[in-house]
């Protein structure tokens, strides 16, 4: 086979860590969407919009610690995915984005393009702001470098970056892919940091150690249960990092979420003379409802290849290499105290009471009690905040961007990239945006457990503005929905209903299964009541 642009492209995305391509084909893109069919080294998986495709490639990147990537024709499919790109970045997520475009005859002719929008360049300068490195191969001859430069950039950065390709390019000889290496790490400023980071933790009376993306992101949590284990420190994870250390052996004591969490979660952050952030987005989801506001200036912050102690930084420190210095220094605080893990609700009571968001969380729990961890796909909502009481299990999830409709295809793609069945919380706000594409399920092999919080309106709004009119939706049949696209709809309506909607799903995979879960409107999960509160006395 010969060395092509486009060739050169799939390959150096597999030798990259890509496993997966997810997209939908347009007149601009079909050169390169022939490429990847013909070449067969990336399974190519298309959906119905460009939002879903670019929530599941996110989601797949997340669950297996490396890129993933959604590929688009020029123009009307690449602006439809920015919303996705968006997340992916604000959230720190590796995903690649491919976009079709045209080629050098056609920006030449003098005619307006279809798909174009204020210029040809308008789309190239868009994805400038939501994406960390940028490329069009528009030149054979320097496209190997490009796609080296550019690839590196997404493992090193953990954030979404695009390649523009031109469609008269796609099949012209290539030069090989490379990348220049990282930049060293100035072992003496990491020792140093190292150095005065574990100062600081033995000095202090209550160190507590928090985890949010970065550590999933760069494959840290082996390391950081060791470091946790070593240092005998409490952890305990962002509202954004809920399901990281879930398969390590970690004193991991729960989920921080200010007065909306539990007290004893809140008082050991809130409390503490010696906070180590690693991998801890600085955002309002993690912090803005500390009963006690966090002081920053005692904490000690790792993020985005840099640490911050106090009124100093160290840059160009990487995550990995810090948390490899702290392992070899690592030793038993004097002050070292064993916190006990925050229990998960259990217990569902079968009987015929309506549905409440909690009584989800049990019946889940309950769940996985029975037949092992699954992992969850959550969207924004009361469905995010319920999810909070889930037991500790791998968890994907919206939480700082906090877009509309990322639940039930990042739950198809956590299980193309995983093979592992997923549980899919999900509102109906969200379900009407992008549930649809649970219609791909049967071509693509995928049966996850979708679960509808169908309240006929956006809850989460209505927490906020509970007599607001426009947050009401109807209420749709979700579950006759399900059958019309391959599934198997439940209409849950009681308890008893709930446990055993979801004994039938359990018991049947092979396709997926959607519970319609009617929820009286006002009826909250307790985190989100208490957010709410919380948000608004602040805001007052």
């Amino acid at each position: 086979m010969k060395n092509t642009v486009a060739t050169a492209l799939i390959e150096a995305l597999a030798q990259a860590g890509a496993r997966e391509v997810f997209g939908i084909p347009g007149d601009f893109a079909l050169p390169f969407f022939d490429a990847l069919e013909s070449s067969g080294r990336l399974p190519l998986y298309t959906l119905s919009h460009e939002p879903s495709a670019g929530f599941a490639a996110d989601a797949a990147a997340r669950m297996r610690c490396a890129p993933s990537v959604v590929a688009v024709t020029y123009g009307a499919g690449a602006f439809n995915v920015v919303n996705a790109v968006a997340s992916a970045y604000a959230e720190k997520s590796p995903l690649v984005v491919i976009s079709g475009a045209p080629g050098a005859g056609e920006r030449g002719s003098g005619l307006l393009l279809h798909h174009q929008a204020k210029t040809l360049e308008s789309q190239f300068e868009m994805f400038r702001q939501v994406t960390c490195d940028q490329a069009v191969l528009d030149d054979p001859a320097t496209a190997g470098e490009r796609i080296g430069r550019v690839l590196a950039s997404a493992r090193r950065c953990s954030r979404p970056v695009y390649l523009e390709l031109p469609r008269d390019t796609v099949d012209a000889p290539c030069a090989p892919v490379w990348s220049a290496p990282p930049p060293p790490v100035d072992r003496e400023a990491l020792a140093a940091c190292a150095e005065e980071i574990f100062a600081r933790l033995a000095a202090a009376k209550s160190p507590v150690l928090m985890v949010d993306v970065e550590v999933r992101r760069f494959n840290l949590e082996a390391q950081v249960a060791a470091l946790a284990r070593r240092l005998r420190i409490p952890v305990v994870t962002s509202f954004m990092g809920r399901g990281l250390l879930e398969n390590a052996d970690a004193p991991l004591v729960g989920t921080y979420v200010g007065i909306a969490g539990k007290p004893e979660v809140s008082a050991l952050v809130e409390e503490s003379d010696a906070l180590l952030l690693l991998g801890v987005i600085v955002s309002d989801t993690n912090f803005a409802v500390s009963a006690r506001r966090v002081d920053l200036r005692r904490a000690i912050q790792a993020l985005d290849g840099r640490v911050t102690l106090g009124f100093h930084t160290y840059p160009d420190i990487p995550l990995d290499a810090l948390v490899a210095a702290l392992l070899e220094r690592a030793r038993p605080l004097a002050s070292a105290q064993a916190v006990a893990p925050v229990e998960a609700p259990r217990g569902l009571a079968r009987d015929g009471f309506a549905v409440e968001p909690l009584d989800l969380a049990r019946a889940l729990n309950d769940l996985m009690d029975a037949h092992g961890r699954m992992p969850v796909a959550t969207d924004v909502g009361d469905c995010l905040f319920t999810a909070m009481d889930l037991v500790q299990t791998d968890h994907v999830a919206p939480g700082y961007y906090a877009s509309m409709g990322f639940g039930v295809p990042a739950g198809l793609g956590v299980q193309a990239a995983s093979g592992r069945r997923p549980i899919v919380l999900v509102g109906d706000g969200a379900f009407q945006m992008t549930g649809l594409e649970l219609g791909h399920c049967a071509r693509h092999g995928w049966d996850p457990i979708v679960v509808v919080m169908n309240n006929g309106g956006w809850g989460m709004l209505s927490a906020f503005r509970p007599n607001a009119g426009y947050n009401a939706l109807g209420t749709w049949n979700l579950a006759r929905v399900a059958d019309a696209l391959g599934g198997a709809g439940h209409l849950v309506r009681t308890r008893e209903e709930l446990g055993r909607a979801l004994d039938a799903a359990i018991a049947n995979p092979g396709r997926f299964h959607l519970l319609d879960v009617r929820i009286a409107p006002g009826s909250l999960s307790p985190t989100l009541r208490r957010f709410a509160e919380a948000v608004s006395r602040l805001n007052q």
